[in-house]
């Protein structure tokens, strides 16, 4: 999981956590046949089709840590998505993009 969203992840309470995250992200994203960076991209489309743009955020945040999208393509992907998914989403996807580009590039 620290290596899908690039940064430490505490466990949560209960075994539903402990179970859900040692298959999904032990088993699932570590598959043969397509890299992070691809499942990032599937993930991305499938979560802002279904208008979940506030878990679209931590993946966008997730793929610029582990630079696998730079905000060139993260701005693509935005223009896409308004043919696919609706402007709205569309729009509010690229105001994400840059509201994690501009967390990004303040001075810590």
């Amino acid at each position: 999981m620290n290596e899908v969203y690039g940064f430490d992840v505490e466990d949560g309470p209960g075994d539903f956590f402990a179970l859900t995250v040692d298959h999904l992200f032990g088993e699932v994203w570590q598959r043969e046949g397509l890299s992070v960076r691809d499942r990032r991209l599937l993930l991305l489309g499938a979560l802002s089709a279904q208008g979940m743009l506030d878990v679209a955020e931590i993946q966008v945040g997730a793929a610029l840590n582990n630079e696998e999208l730079d905000e060139r393509q993260l701005r693509e992907i935005a223009i896409f998505l308004c043919h696919y998914v609706g402007w709205p989403i569309g729009t509010k996807f690229d105001a994400l993009v840059g509201k994690a580009v501009g967390g990004r590039m303040r001075p810590e």
